[in-house]
Order: C-alpha cells, then sequence, then structure tokens
C-alpha cells in the first residue's frame, strides 16, 4: 500500500465548530497509526463568505489540541501551496477536459432564468425543482445552443459557469469505510457546478483535484457531505481514473440536545460548541451569528480532555476505557470503529472528562494557565513553587480550570463577605471567646505549622468543652468566607502564623454584628 495520506480541509468561514476538531482528530490518528501524513488544505474558493482570520484561527485551534499537520499552508510542504485560491490556474484545465470528453457543459443561464426555472417546473411532487436531466434541455447552456453560439458568447466573455453532467439511470456505488457498500441513483442528482463565474472551482471539483494532485490516500468527512458522493465518483472515474481514488469514511453527525449539535446551541443551552474562543466579526454580525459562547479552552478545558471527550464521540476500541491519552489514542483507533449512528454531546460528561484530567495530570502542566487567571483578577503569585503546592491541594476540586480562581484565592486574599447563614445559629459568646483565645495561642507558636495549630485549637476546644467540629466549621468561614476548600488546619497552615490571626480578628469585629 502507499503511504497514507489524509487531509482536513476547512473553509476559513468562521469558528472551528467541535465536528470539524473530531475530524482533524480522526484524520490524525488515523494518519500517526499507520505512519503517514495529515495535510490541512484551506478550501476557500467561496470568496462570498471569507472571513478575515479565520485561516489563523483555525490554525490557532489545532495548535492548542496539539494536532498539528505535516503539510499546511502554516508549515508548506512538497505539494504547495494549500490554499485553493493560489491554485486557481489548476482547475480549468480539468473543467475544460470533461466539457471535452462530453461530461460536462457551459451554462449560461441568468440568476433571474434559473429563478424562472424554480416556478416553471415545479410541481406538486418536486416543490424544488433542480438544475437536472429532467430540465437542463430547456436550459442555455452548450447542450442546447449550437457550437457557433457557444463560441460566440465565450468570445464575448458572457459570465458563465461548468456544470457536470450527470448520466440517467446509473447506480453509483461505492464502499465506505464505515457505512459500507453505498449506492445513489444517477437520476436523482442535479448537475451541480463545478467551475463559477468567477473562475474559481466549487467544492466538488477542487476536492477531486486536489485530493489526486496531493496524492490523498483516505478521505474522513462529515456525513453531510455523503450526498456530494456520486458526483465525486463520477469525476474521479471521468478525469483520473476510480483506481486513483482515496477510501472514503463519512463521519457520523454530533448532536446535540434537539438535533444536530449547531452553533447556536452553545448560546441557548450555555456549553461552547468551538474549540478556542472565536471573536466576533463584522461579517458573522451580518450573519446574525455573533452570539458565541467561550470556546472550551476559555470555559476552562484543558486541550487532553477536550481531544480524549471528542474521540469518544462516535467511537470505542470495544472495551470499557475512558481515559486515553493521545498515545493510546494512537495505538488504539480504528475507522472501523467509528459508529454509523450520531453521537450526543454531553456537556456534564465533558465536564468529567476534564476533572479526570486536571487530577491525573502534574499541576505542571497548567499551572501557567492558572497563573494567568489569578493575574486577570489581579491577584498577584509571587511565589511559584508556593502556588503549585496550593493548586495540588484544591486540584480534586477543580473541574475547569476556572475553578481553581475560587478554590484557592483565599490564600492569597481575605473573606470580604462571609456566610452568615451557617454562622449564625452557632455564633455565641462561648465561641468568641474561643476564638479570642485562639489568637492568643497562635501568637506563641515560634514554628508555625500544621501539627502545633491543630493541636492547640482542639486542646482549647477541650478545655472549653466545645464541640470541636462545630468550631472547625466556624474556623474555615472565618478563613475562607464560606465552606469551601482543603483542610482548615492545612489552609491556615498555608496562609501563616499573621494571615490566619488577622483573619480571626477581622471575623470577631463583623460576627459581632449578628
Amino acid at each position: 500500500m502507499s503511504k497514507v495520506r489524509v487531509r482536513f480541509a476547512p473553509s476559513p468561514t468562521g469558528g472551528l465548530h467541535i465536528g470539524g476538531v473530531r475530524t482533524v482528530l480522526y484524520n490524525y490518528l488515523f494518519a500517526k497509526k499507520n505512519g503517514g501524513d495529515f495535510i490541512v488544505r484551506i478550501e476557500d474558493t467561496d470568496q462570498t463568505r471569507f472571513v478575515p482570520g479565520a485561516e489563523q484561527y483555525i490554525f490557532d485551534c489545532l495548535k492548542w489540541c496539539g494536532l498539528m499537520p505535516n503539510e499546511s499552508t502554516i508549515n508548506g510542504g512538497p505539494h504547495a501551496p494549500y490554499r485553493q485560491s493560489e491554485r486557481k490556474h489548476l482547475y480549468k484545465q480539468y473543467a475544460e477536459q470533461l466539457i471535452k470528453d462530453g461530461f460536462a457543459y457551459y451554462a449560461f443561464d441568468t440568476p433571474n432564468e434559473l429563478e424562472q426555472m424554480r416556478i416553471d417546473f415545479k410541481t406538486v411532487d418536486n416543490p424544488l425543482p433542480q438544475y437536472d436531466g429532467k430540465v437542463r434541455m430547456q436550459m442555455r447552456n452548450s447542450l442546447t445552443l449550437s457550437a457557433d453560439e457557444v463560441k460566440k458568447i465565450l468570445d464575448e466573455n458572457t459570465r458563465h459557469v461548468v456544470r457536470i453532467k450527470m448520466p440517467a439511470e446509473e447506480t453509483i456505488s461505492f464502499t465506505d469505510m464505515i457505512h459500507d457498500e453505498v449506492s445513489f441513483n444517477s437520476s436523482l442528482v442535479d448537475d451541480k457546478v463545478l467551475l463559477k463565474a468567477d473562475g474559481m472551482p466549487t467544492y466538488h471539483l477542487a476536492v477531486v483535484v486536489d485530493d489526486f494532485l496531493m496524492e490523498i490516500t483516505h478521505a474522513f468527512r462529515g456525513e453531510e457531505w455523503l450526498s456530494s458522493a456520486p458526483v465525486h465518483i463520477l469525476l474521479w472515474k471521468y478525469l483520473f481514473g476510480l483506481e486513483h481514488m482515496p477510501q472514503w469514511a463519512h463521519l457520523p453527525l454530533i448532536m446535540g440536545p434537539s438535533g444536530k449539535l449547531s452553533k447556536r446551541d452553545g448560546v441557548k443551552y450555555g456549553f461552547p460548541v468551538f474549540a478556542i474562543n472565536w471573536p466576533q466579526t463584522t461579517a458573522e454580525k451580518n450573519l446574525k451569528t455573533n452570539e458565541f459562547t467561550d470556546g472550551f479552552k476559555e470555559k476552562g478545558f484543558l486541550p487532553e480532555a477536550f481531544i480524549n471527550l471528542l474521540a469518544l464521540l462516535g467511537w470505542n476500541d470495544g472495551t470499557e476505557q475512558e481515559i486515553y491519552s493521545i498515545e493510546e489514542l494512537i495505538e488504539n483507533f480504528s475507522i472501523e470503529r467509528v459508529h454509523t449512528a450520531g453521537a450526543k454531546f454531553d456537556y456534564e460528561k465533558a465536564k468529567w472528562f476534564n476533572h479526570e484530567w486536571i487530577k491525573k495530570l502534574p499541576v505542571s502542566n497548567y499551572q501557567q494557565r492558572v497563573k494567568e487567571l489569578f493575574v486577570s483578577k489581579n491577584v498577584k503569585i509571587n511565589d511559584d513553587a508556593h502556588f503549585k503546592k496550593i493548586l495540588d491541594l484544591v486540584k480534586e476540586r477543580c473541574v475547569l480550570l476556572t475553578d481553581f480562581f475560587d478554590q484557592a484565592v483565599f490564600f492569597y486574599q481575605p473573606p470580604i463577605v462571609y456566610d452568615e447563614e451557617s454562622i449564625k445559629s452557632k455564633w455565641d459568646d462561648a465561641k468568641h471567646d474561643f476564638f479570642k483565645e485562639l489568637t492568643s495561642k497562635y501568637n506563641g507558636i515560634s514554628d508555625w505549622n500544621l501539627n502545633l495549630i491543630e493541636g492547640e485549637f482542639k486542646a482549647l476546644a477541650t478545655e472549653k468543652n466545645i464541640k470541636i467540629g462545630e468550631l472547625q466549621m466556624i474556623f474555615r468561614i472565618i478563613l475562607v468566607g464560606s465552606k469551601i476548600g482543603p483542610g482548615v488546619f492545612v489552609i491556615a497552615e498555608y496562609i501563616g502564623n499573621t494571615e490566619t490571626i488577622s483573619r480571626i480578628d477581622n471575623a470577631l469585629i463583623n460576627f459581632s454584628l449578628f
């Protein structure tokens, strides 16, 4: 078998949906497992939908995910250029070859004529007429006009497109790596445009030509492209021979709460649908899609967790294992074990993956990201080693990286408000006197450590005959403001003698107002 070469071919038109990232992941895993190459090709043939910055955003997403290609517009390669708009000169010759061989034709219909066609050929059984074998001979194209008329129109540079001429009543079949044998009736497929009036190819022509020239051996794409397969199969047959066609795998959809997972689901249900945050743009405001939640990165996900959860959205290796490193995914991945049915995205399960990876990874893997969060909230971190120890203390409690702030900020800032409801029913003069005396005890500790802090506290509680459990709960609220956090004596040890006493004094003033 020739060297495996797979590609991801996004359009630079907006944010990278998680379905696109999963397609990248499956391509990447397949290539790495088989010692092949992973290529990213930018399909920017639709200039009307081009969004500045979208291409760089795509590569920023891939970089965060750790899924960088072997060949692309960023790092080049032997099949450059990897941007379709820079390959425009390549496609016309193939379109003209198809016309010459009788497999395609020039179409000169104006937008008004196309609209009139949809009216004239509309019936109860066919409410949305297509430009196909039933109507093509009623339209203005090189099949209905004489050769002289066609030449004259072309010489006058009249705007036109090139359409494939779909054969009548032909069964078109191929073997999909996921769906097995798939067949189509050619008469049910319209004559797709291959070359647009501006000279740019459509996806249908470009994907076939580029896959051939870039020696792609396997093409994985979303299930929504399955309906285009008969057009692509014919183009392969007409231009290069089916023996050169890549093996195809059409990936199942990712389902949201009410159907196919869409970009708007993020807004509606409050979960991310992009790998990283997609900045709003004028173009997207015009498309009325400018309301996006943060990406998975900004929500506080680790890339390891994001990749892990995406891999299992439609695939498993036949075991009960759920936590996979990228190395394990490469070793275990098989495209044949991708499911045929759509996989439902579950945000709560996604957070479970992230929690598991926060616990699994060393704090050093994400310490810088958490530090940046603290700094963004005006909390200075002067001692990274001490900060690392604190993160280790609270990591088991954090589902998202953003949780670290609430779970650890009290190590750096005293509470401003207190959980009064938990205090009021427990607070009395005896407890006030206990904590007042405790500050004197703590003032006398020269070697501030966990054992002495806890020992003095419990000895005084025993002496005063007050329940230790109640006192510890109050002590936690004094130090933290609420009932969260690791062991209360651990907190006291980490914030230090002076800060602990200061927080007790401040709390006593506040609690006296109850």
